[in-house]
């Protein structure tokens, strides 16, 4: 059975926290859990935090035994975008695209759930 979290608008850039999800995909929670508390990315954090709920979702709402989860999916897509401007010399001025993202994490028990 597949069971997902999800965490909207974190205050990282979509392509610095792919290189944090990338690592772990694939893998069981468990392992990832560990990877992830040890990671020097800023993603890290939040990523692991969205492992946990997803894991605790699938634990709490269809009884299924954590130990025997792992990540089927993770994905960080692109959010919202804060737009500024930073004066530039000569009077001219630069735009700064400040990025968040969202990040979606789909576990399962099932192997079998993979080719879906």
């Amino acid at each position: 059975m597949q069971v997902r979290a999800i965490a909207k608008d974190i205050g990282i850039p979509p392509r610095k926290m792919r290189l944090v999800t990338n690592a772990v995909k694939g893998l069981r929670v468990n392992e990832a859990l560990a990877i992830l508390q040890f990671l020097p990315n800023a993603g890290a954090t939040p990523v692991s935090k969205v492992v946990a709920s997803a894991a605790a979702n699938a634990e709490n709402n269809y009884n299924l035994n954590p130990d025997n989860l792992y990540i089927l999916n993770i994905v960080a897509d692109d959010s919202f975008r804060i737009k500024r401007v930073k004066p530039r010399s000569h009077g001219r001025a630069a735009s700064i695209l400040r990025r968040f993202c969202h990040v979606t994490v789909i576990v399962s028990d099932d192997p079998a759930d993979a080719g879906r």
